[in-house]
């Protein structure tokens, strides 16, 4: 993934793009991987084709970072945001905040290609266009398939000690659902102890998996939370298979991203037209080579090497979002204080 790697060199905290001149212009909270090597700059030039109008990318880092951006700002008077991009399990934040117009086919008609299991948000206020499952990553130069955990309890044992690079739950979108993974596997009385016994075993908890996967791809750890794609990515970006996707125990957690229209935006027709962009099935083929994630326009024809080389868990582990919006507050503070205990 050298060409990650390329990009990962010039990407700052706050990521924007590169903006032509024009009457107005469209702007996009999202995630840093969207922008650094995702399909941004191929959105921005088609959407400026089609409407005449600009389109700038913002990104505070990972997706939980840049909702809890968009959060302060509107706090503190107003965001300059339109349209925003988050991940499945925001939604109980979402919806706390009332921060989105609800959208329907009639607003995006693209919707029409994304099959039911992916509506996650029953309001209609984030819109799903893309999918996968939170998995673990290795290094095959620097373990063998035999030397991997069998188990996500596996972790924690000492032959990992500082092995293992995760995110961090508080500002990552990856590292949350890695932490649901764990509380939906072990449940609300055994998480924690998990956390405490791998604690050990992680080098670093980053800010976001762009971080992880630059520590990961220079050889500071084998094992990373990433994704079931990456060894896909991989073989369709005609790299050696390196760096691979694996299901411990057949287990991972199935995470969704969903586009909203921001209800302050003063672009709301055009955020819509971005919306119905994004799931077009020109963009939505893009997805799995430059996002390393899987489309949610079901008309969308996967690259080959997709077809090939995604791990498919065999026991996906998945919490309702209702109990996530009940009790996400008291997760993410009882394992702060659990993996920073002395």
């Amino acid at each position: 993934m050298s060409r990650r790697l390329t990009v990962l060199a010039l990407a700052a905290v706050v990521l924007s793009g590169v903006l032509a001149m024009g009457s107005e212009t469209l702007v996009v909270y999202t995630y840093d991987s969207f922008v650094s090597w995702g399909p941004a700059k191929a959105i921005q030039a088609t959407f400026k084709a089609q409407t005449g109008c600009d389109v700038e990318f913002v990104t505070a880092g990972g997706a939980k970072a840049t909702l809890s951006r968009l959060l302060a700002e509107r706090e503190s008077g107003g965001t300059r945001a339109d349209v925003f991009m988050a991940e499945m399990n925001e939604v109980p934040r979402v919806q706390t905040y009332d921060l989105f117009l609800p959208l329907t086919e009639k607003d995006v008609p693209n919707l029409a290609h994304v099959p039911q299991a992916l509506r996650f948000d029953p309001s209609g206020a984030l819109v799903p266009y893309e999918y996968g499952d939170i998995t673990l990553t290795y290094d095959s130069q620097a373990l063998t398939a035999d030397e991997l955990p069998g188990s996500l309890e596996a972790l924690t044992d000492p032959a990992y000690k500082g092995k293992i690079i995760c995110e961090d739950p508080r500002t990552s979108s990856t590292g949350f659902s890695f932490l649901l993974w764990t509380i939906a596997r072990f449940g609300e009385e055994g998480y924690l102890q998990f956390w405490r016994k791998l604690s050990p075993n992680l080098l670093v908890i980053t800010q976001g998996w762009s971080e992880a996967w630059s520590l990961l791809t220079h050889g500071e750890a084998p094992i990373m939370v990433s994704f079931a794609t990456d060894t896909a990515y991989e073989a369709a970006s005609g790299d050696p298979l390196r760096y691979r996707a694996f299901a411990p125990g057949g287990e991972g957690y199935r995470t969704v991203y969903g586009a909203g229209v921001v209800k302050d935006s003063t672009h709301p027709q055009l955020a819509k037209d971005f919306v119905n962009l994004l799931l077009s099935k020109e963009i939505q083929e893009l997805l799995p080579t430059t996002e390393a994630m899987l489309p949610a326009n079901e008309t969308a024809t996967l690259p080959a090497a997709y077809r090939e080389y995604t791990v498919t868990p065999a026991h996906p582990e998945a919490l309702p979002l209702e109990l996530v919006a009940q009790k996400m507050a008291t997760w993410l503070s009882d394992w702060e204080r659990a993996i920073t205990a002395p």
